[in-house]
Parts: structure tokens; C-alpha cells; sequence
């Protein structure tokens, strides 16, 4: 009888492991990827009228001048837009916007617009990336509600290119290839409504485990990546660091977390900079978890797949990242100066993440729209607790031809309430383009080389 009991005992568990996992496609559904569909999931044929191209491979290096200090040269700016949105005409194009752009339109009537030009779905990475998402397609399977993947460790990108869930098209842009370790020089502002701003002068590094001296990749296995962000400017500001160690199952095994406070000469642990804490040197206004549109382990939201429809998003925004324009060119009152915008028409799939019961942060509902091509979060809808739409999120970004992956020119969220945003992620004016492929190691990483990057 306890024999029987013990058998009875392990197939429950056996039972319950199981629906806690949900499985991988097959070999046959993953065998889409690059014939039917694009080699990351999207889907390869023209829409009905055409106005949404075929993908044919994407932007090869090559395709644009590229100049001494790394920045691309845009190779449509030849192009003039088809049509411009305005809040005269918005209503006209609502089916092909979100919620959030036309709340743009209400609040910023004469100001805000969408230049719209010709759709190129420029999107390509290299030939190890796309066999990594086939990989991936029939091993990845996702644990504990979603919170976390398993099987992951062997392929590292594109957890679910062909997805079947919300939650698993949110993993597609946190696990998306974003450069082999990255180091970028960049600024960000947060506007009065008034126009007035300070630039916040940044520095960070993102380095992977799979590009790094001498990393056990097994033992390592639930990190994403390692990230410093540090402060350069204005001085109140300066020598302040922020360094996260990202794992991939953030129940599992939290993100680790340190900061170093110039003032105070000091490293200390941060496990508050997730969620909804304040973004660093942000006033405000945007969340820790607002970096990169939406980071951070998915488990305080309900995930539903609302399905694919065609938007108006920012893409291709080669002239927003040109070291001719200036930052006094892109920051004006109540949102950048969108004459410096590209937006085009693309598949987008949207997704709705809402807060569970119990759980607390101050977005109660996030709606999103993921690019296909890239599983970038080009735009995201937030709602307050009272069900308000309250900020507005575009993620202004291009194609990096020579690196085969998608990079911000700007990141942009818009406070409709206090009429006031923060714009990130800007290289204009910097010494240097983002740079890719530097070789780092786990020392780089740690709290002693947090308190170097700090002193001043």
C-alpha cells in the first residue's frame, strides 16, 4: 500500500511538473522558419494592397555610407513622406493606430503628427542568429506561468519565434539579438512643459555571457546578460552607477542588482531597481522596467495574445540618429520634434498585459505592439489603476545594416496628464556610435568594478 501510495505520489508530481511546462512546437511547425515564414517567425508575403512589402532578406552592410565615428547613413533619404497623420485628419487612419496615438492627437493637437513614408522591412541578422531561433523554436518551453524558460541556454535568442501566447511574444523582445556586447554613449531629458530641459549625459555597457572571457556558460545558464548604466553629466548627477546581472527566470533566482552613490562612495544592493521603482535620473517619469520600452521578468501581469493587425510605427528613423541633427533639434515641448520622424505601415502583434490580483505596480495594464520583423516593442499604451490612459511610449528605432539588429534612435514616453516626457537613448551629439562586439569578462561585472566606473 505504500508502494502504491509513493507511485500514486510521483505521478501527481510528474503530473503537475508537466502542465507547469508548456511544450515547444514541433520540427514540422518549425520547419516554417525561413521558407514560409522569415528565419524570426514574421510573416513573409506582402499584405493584400501591398502596402506592407514581401520580406526578401533585409538591408545588407553595405547599403548606406557608414562614417568615421560608426554613425549610418540613411539609405531612403532620398524618400518624401506619402502622408502626414494630423489630429484634422487622425480619425481617417484610427484603424492603423493605437490608442495611445491618437491620445497624442487630443492632447497635442497642433503640434503632434506621423509623417508616414514608404514601408521597407529592412530587418535582417546574421546567419548564427537565425539558426539560433529554429533551435530555439523546438526546445525553449516556458516554467512557472510564464515567469521563466527552460532549454533556453543552448540557442540564448528568440525564445519563441513562432509564439502561441502573449507572454511568450514579450520573451521574443527581451531575448531578441541586440549586438555581440554593446557599449553605448547616449543622452536622455525630461522636458518641462515649458520646453526647458538638462541633458543627462550616459554610459553603458551590455555584455552577454555567450561573448565573454572565460564564462561557464553552464553555470551561467540563467543569466541574459550583465548591464552597467552609469551618469557622466550634469555633475549633481555624475559618478552615479546603476550594474544588474539579468537572469532570465526572475522568481527562480531574482535579478541582482547594485548601485553605487558618488556622494556616499558607496556599493549597495538594489533589488528595488525592478518594476516600477523610479528610472535612474528620470524625474519620474518612467520606470525601472520602462528601459527598453518594458524589461524585467513578465510575473506581476495576465498575458493575453489579442492577435497581429497593421500600425503605423516608428521605423527605419536612420535621419533621428544622424550625428547632424542636434538634441536642441529633437527636444521640444510636450513631445520630440516629430518632423525628424519616419513612421510606416507594419504587421504588429498586440498584446495586452494586465495586473494580476494581489499584485502592485502603477501601470494596472500595458498595451503593446511588437514588430514582427523584429520583436522590438515599438509602441506601448500604460493605464492607471483607474483604467486611464496615462503614458504613451514610441520606440524610434532603425536598422543596423552592418550588425544585423535593430537599435533605438530615441525612446519616448509621454505623461498625457502632466503634460510633460522623458526622451532617451540619444547618440547624436556623442563621441561615438553605439559600438558592438568588445570582448569583456565576469570581473567587469562585479561590485568593485561598479565602484571604478563610479569614481570621478
Amino acid at each position: 500500500m505504500k508502494a502504491s501510495m509513493i507511485i500514486t505520489s510521483t505521478a501527481l508530481a510528474l503530473s503537475l511538473l508537466a502542465t507547469s511546462v508548456m511544450a515547444a512546437v514541433s520540427e514540422q511547425e518549425a520547419a516554417q522558419l525561413g521558407t514560409t515564414l522569415t528565419p524570426l517567425g514574421a510573416q513573409k508575403e506582402a499584405n493584400a494592397d501591398n502596402s506592407i512589402p514581401a520580406w526578401t532578406g533585409g538591408l545588407k552592410a553595405g547599403a548606406a555610407p557608414v562614417d568615421a565615428k560608426g554613425f549610418l547613413d540613411d539609405p531612403f533619404k532620398s524618400e518624401k513622406p506619402l502622408f502626414t497623420i494630423t489630429a484634422a485628419n487622425a480619425q481617417q487612419y484610427k484603424e492603423k493606430l493605437t490608442p495611445g496615438q491618437l491620445a497624442m492627437f487630443q492632447r497635442y493637437p497642433d503640434t503632434y503628427k506621423i509623417p508616414v513614408y514608404p514601408s521597407h522591412r529592412t530587418a535582417q541578422a546574421p546567419s548564427k542568429i537565425y539558426d539560433a531561433a529554429k533551435k530555439s523554436a523546438v526546445n525553449v518551453q516556458l516554467v512557472n506561468d510564464g515567469t521563466g524558460l527552460v532549454n533556453f541556454a543552448d540557442s540564448r535568442y528568440y525564445a519563441f519565434p513562432i509564439p502561441k501566447s502573449g507572454v511568450e511574444v514579450y520573451w521574443n523582445h527581451v531575448t531578441r539579438f541586440r549586438g555581440e556586447n554593446t557599449e553605448r554613449w547616449s543622452v536622455q531629458a525630461v522636458p518641462q512643459v515649458d520646453g526647458a530641459y538638462t541633458v543627462v549625459e550616459t554610459h553603458d555597457q551590455n555584455s552577454f555571457p555567450q561573448f565573454m572571457d572565460g564564462v561557464d556558460l553552464q553555470a551561467e545558464k540563467n543569466i541574459l546578460y550583465y548591464y552597467i548604466f552609469a551618469v557622466d553629466a550634469p555633475a549633481r548627477l555624475a559618478g552615479t552607477v546603476s550594474m544588474a546581472h539579468e537572469t532570465i527566470d526572475q522568481v527562480a533566482e531574482p535579478r541582482k542588482a547594485w548601485t553605487y552613490n558618488a556622494g556616499q562612495r558607496r556599493v549597495r544592493r538594489a533589488p528595488q531597481l525592478a518594476y516600477d521603482a523610479p528610472g535612474l535620473a528620470s524625474d519620474g517619469m518612467r520606470t525601472s522596467d520602462n528601459a527598453d520600452m518594458m524589461n524585467g521578468s513578465p510575473d506581476r501581469y495576465d498575458w493575453k495574445l489579442v492577435g497581429k493587425k497593421e500600425v503605423y510605427i516608428p521605423y527605419n528613423n536612420y535621419k533621428l540618429q544622424s550625428p547632424s541633427v542636434k538634441y536642441a533639434d529633437i527636444i521640444k515641448p510636450g513631445h520630440i520634434n516629430q518632423d525628424l520622424t519616419r513612421y510606416e505601415l507594419h504587421r504588429v502583434w498586440h498584446v495586452q498585459a494586465t495586473l494580476k490580483p494581489g499584485e502592485r505596480h502603477i501601470y494596472a495594464k500595458r498595451d503593446m505592439y511588437f514588430d514582427e520583423d523584429t520583436w522590438v516593442l515599438s509602441e506601448v499604451d500604460h493605464y492607471d489603476g483607474r483604467g486611464q490612459l496615462w503614458r504613451v511610449g514610441e520606440n524610434y528605432t532603425y536598422n543596423n545594416y552592418e550588425k544585423g539588429l535593430n537599435a533605438p534612435a530615441a525612446q519616448g514616453f509621454y505623461d498625457l496628464l502632466a503634460g510633460r516626457y522623458i526622451v532617451a537613448a540619444m547618440s547624436n551629439e556623442s563621441k561615438l556610435a553605439p559600438q558592438y562586439g568588445a570582448r569583456t569578462k565576469l570581473a567587469d561585472f562585479t561590485p568593485a568594478a561598479l565602484r571604478n566606473a563610479g569614481i570621478r
